[in-house]
């Protein structure tokens, strides 16, 4: 029988593949390393989300929270915030945090695997990191979320001040073109889902706090995704002109508008390479 936390765990777990696959798909398209560092941030969403889903399928078991502390509670939201290093402070740096972040990783996840639990775990009920591990995993998970976050939060918020700082208006072209104040939207829909994942469970009684985290998970996510999409319009016919960036924008904008517009598959014989 399906359960409120299992049907969310699914839902998050599609929401944050199908994200994942947008990301990978401009990725594989434009090697930009921002793109694949937000690649692998939702793709362990997923599977934070898919060992959630276990949980409430089958209940807790050591394995599946081992997989949901480590890719739900200490890797995903660093991955992220190294996107938005990349835009904000280059390329050069953020593949020396990349780097630095793949060798976190590897220590982290060696270190949760070989961790004991320190009683067994409840069935269903969301257990605490401070109930079950020591305190090597509780500080990975406050580091990796809380640094992640604060990273992710006001890089975006920054972003949106510029943004509407400048009261620049769309260069006039051909296709429809996006104006400043809704890729501010943009920026700050990413601080929004941000910050409801940072919530987790918190704001909800001890009873509800399993399903209250699956609800939070969807919601930010859903959020999350929302902000990459909220500024795109429809797509120009194939004979009529790229749409022009805006002015004013600074690069973390720029990359956002143009994963959003970027242009799609062209037909076959139209001189552009494959995708």
């Amino acid at each position: 029988m399906l359960s409120a936390v299992s049907c969310l765990g699914a839902l998050a777990a599609l929401v944050s593949l199908a994200f994942a696959c947008c990301t990978a798909e401009r990725y594989l398209t434009r090697r930009r390393p921002h793109e694949l560092a937000w690649t692998q941030s939702l793709c362990m969403f997923a599977a934070g989300s898919l060992a959630y889903w276990a949980a409430g399928a089958g209940g807790w078991e050591p394995w599946n929270f081992r997989a949901f502390y480590l890719f739900g509670a200490i890797l995903n939201v660093p991955y992220l915030a190294v996107g938005t290093i990349y835009l904000l402070g280059g390329d050069e740096l953020g593949r020396r945090l990349h780097r630095r972040l793949h060798v976190a990783a590897g220590f982290c996840s060696g270190a949760l695997v070989v961790t004991p639990l320190l009683r067994p775990l409840p069935r269903t009920g969301l257990p605490e990191g401070r109930a079950v591990f020591g305190i090597a995993p509780r500080v990975m998970a406050a580091v990796g979320s809380g640094l992640g976050a604060t990273v992710l939060i006001l890089g975006a918020l920054w972003s949106a001040w510029k943004l509407l700082a400048t009261k620049r208006r769309p260069a006039l072209g051909a296709a429809p073109t996006i104006s400043p104040a809704r890729l501010a939207a943009t920026n700050l829909l990413i601080a929004a889902g941000s910050i409801v994942l940072s919530l987790g469970g918190t704001v909800f009684t001890s009873a509800d706090r399993e399903v209250g985290f699956g609800i939070l998970l969807v919601v930010g996510i859903g959020v999350l995704f929302a902000g990459f999409l909220v500024s795109g319009t429809g797509a120009p016919a194939s004979t009529a002109a790229l749409p022009t960036p805006p002015e004013g924008l600074d690069e973390f904008g720029l990359e956002l508008w143009e994963l959003i517009h970027a242009p799609a598959d062209p037909p076959n014989g139209g001189g552009g390479p494959p995708r």
